[in-house]
């Protein structure tokens, strides 16, 4: 999620097949939709879990989103650890593999692993209260890179207004960046004309 910006219901609808995963460098998802949970009430199925389009998109939309190398290197170990389930997703139940995992032990993974990494002091924080917000450090660290927000908001699933709107407070540091290509293309400017 934190490499990606992607939500968790696209991390677990990913599959083997939706992942570029070259031996090195930057590789790429091709995200095709989300498994939301929706309940055996509400679903068609009667299971917990529904397979939908992304994000305000439609059915047959998808989105494409790079991958670091770091999280290539993830995935293709946990391909090579944990291999995929009966429908390739890459996050499957182990006693169900036709099946997404579950909410509960993603988050009782995710409660574990934040006593792991947090001192004590920062679990009572909301910092990383929830694997969501690993969605938020990513789309907040690709703005704070220099990345442009018409990127960001095409790789993250928002438009431009919503990015700007929700991470505006979130970019940081960047005046003296922007100064500095200011002056830079001004100099270019002065340089291009001719003299008077």
């Amino acid at each position: 999620m934190y490499f990606a910006a992607l939500r968790p219901a696209e991390v677990i609808h990913l599959r083997v097949d939706d992942c570029q995963l070259p031996e090195t460098g930057w590789g790429t998802l091709h995200l095709t939709g989300s498994t939301q949970r929706a309940g055996q009430d509400w679903s068609d199925s009667g299971d917990v879990t529904e397979d939908r389009a992304l994000k305000h998109r439609a059915v047959t939309a998808t989105r494409i989103v790079p991958a670091a190398p770091e999280l290539v290197r993830l995935l293709r170990y946990h391909i090579a650890e944990y291999g995929a389930g009966a429908d390739g997703r890459l996050f499957s139940r182990r006693w169900h593999p036709d099946g997404p995992v579950s909410k509960e032990t993603y988050a009782r993974a995710w409660r574990n692993a934040r006593k792991e990494a947090l001192s004590e002091a920062q679990q009572r924080t909301p910092l990383a209260k929830v694997p969501y917000h690993l969605r938020h450090a990513a789309v907040s660290l690709w703005l704070n890179a220099g990345v442009p927000a018409t990127q960001v908001a095409e790789w993250a699933g928002h438009s431009v207004n919503v990015l700007l709107k929700v991470y505006a407070k979130c970019i940081d540091g960047q005046d003296d960046a922007a100064r500095r290509r200011i002056e830079a293309a001004l100099r270019q400017q002065d340089e291009e004309q001719p003299p008077s």
